[in-house]
C-alpha cells in the first residue's frame, strides 16, 4: 500500500517523516515530498502549507505524480463543539467549506457544479484512524497530559464527526459563532481538510483526516495553536500514523 500523508505545517509532519528512516526526497510544486516505508507500506509525506489551495495542490501531486492509493491528513484544529477541549481528537466523517457561498447561483456551502456541500471520508480509513487515536491516547503517560497543560488530568477524548474548513483562522467569539451558524454540527474548524476531501472525491481516492484540538477558536487561539504546534502536534501525529500503517493489511 502506498499512503500519502499531509500536514499543513512542517511541525505537523516532521516526526512522520522522521519515522520513515533515510527518506528519499522529491521537490515538486514548491514542496519537498519525503518518501520511505513503515510497517511494510510505502509512505509519501509532505507539509502542504496553509490553506485550501495549497492543500489541494499537494493532494493532486500525491495522487498524480506519486501514485498514492490513499490520502491521510493530520494536524491541529480549533474546537467548536462545547464539550471539546485542547488535546481531544477529532476523526472526520464529513467536511464542509464554511466559506463557500456562490448564492444565489448555487446554494450556500455547495461547491459549484458538484452538487456537494459535504465531502465524506472513507469509513474504513476513519475507523482505523479512530482506533489508532484511541490506542495512542491509551498509552500516553502523565507527562503528555502535563505538556497539554489545560486538561486538568482529564485524558483526551476521541470524537467522530463533521469538520469545517475555510481560508480564515478562527480566533474570536463572533467568527466562531459565525461558523457554527453555517455548520451547526461541526466539531472543529481548520483551513485545509475539505479541499483535500474534494480533490480525493474527484479522483476517486480513499481519504481520511484526523485533527488534534489545539485551541478553542477564541481570543487566545493564536497563542494556544502555536503552543500545541511546538509541543505535541508532531509526536501525536507520528504515533497515530504509525499505528494506522501498522493496522493496514500487508
Amino acid at each position: 500500500m502506498r499512503v500519502g500523508v499531509l500536514g499543513a505545517m512542517p511541525e505537523e509532519v516532521a516526526a512522520v517523516i522522521g519515522m520513515l528512516g533515510p527518506a528519499g526526497r522529491t521537490h515538486a510544486g514548491g514542496r519537498d515530498y519525503a518518501r520511505g516505508t513503515h510497517a511494510g507500506h510505502e509512505v509519501v509525506a509532505v507539509h502542504s502549507r496553509i490553506g485550501k489551495v495549497a492543500a489541494a495542490s499537494a493532494a493532486v501531486e500525491l495522487i498524480v505524480r506519486f501514485g498514492v492509493e490513499q490520502v491521510v491528513f493530520t494536524g491541529l484544529a480549533g474546537g467548536l463543539c462545547r464539550g471539546l477541549r485542547v488535546g481531544d481528537i477529532v476523526v472526520g466523517d464529513g467536511l464542509v467549506q464554511h466559506d463557500m457561498d456562490a448564492s444565489p447561483l448555487f446554494p450556500a456551502l455547495e461547491v459549484p457544479l458538484t452538487g456537494c456541500s459535504r465531502f465524506g471520508t472513507t469509513p474504513a480509513i476513519a475507523h482505523r484512524l479512530e482506533a489508532g487515536a484511541r490506542a495512542t491516547l491509551g498509552a500516553l503517560g502523565e507527562g503528555f497530559l502535563r505538556e497539554l497543560g489545560v486538561n486538568g488530568g482529564r485524558r483526551p477524548a476521541v470524537r467522530r464527526g463533521v469538520i469545517a474548513t475555510g481560508d480564515r483562522f478562527i480566533a474570536g467569539a463572533e467568527s466562531r459563532e459565525g461558523v457554527l451558524r453555517l455548520v451547526p454540527d461541526a466539531l472543529c474548524v481548520e483551513m485545509e481538510g475539505a479541499a483535500v476531501a474534494q480533490v480525493c472525491q474527484e479522483y476517486g481516492m480513499p481519504f481520511g483526516i484526523i485533527r488534534m484540538i489545539s485551541d478553542g477558536a477564541d481570543e487566545t487561539a493564536a497563542a494556544d495553536f502555536a503552543s500545541a504546534l511546538g509541543r505535541v502536534a508532531g509526536g501525536f501525529a507520528a504515533a497515530v500514523v504509525a499505528r494506522y500503517l501498522e493496522s493496514l493489511p500487508a
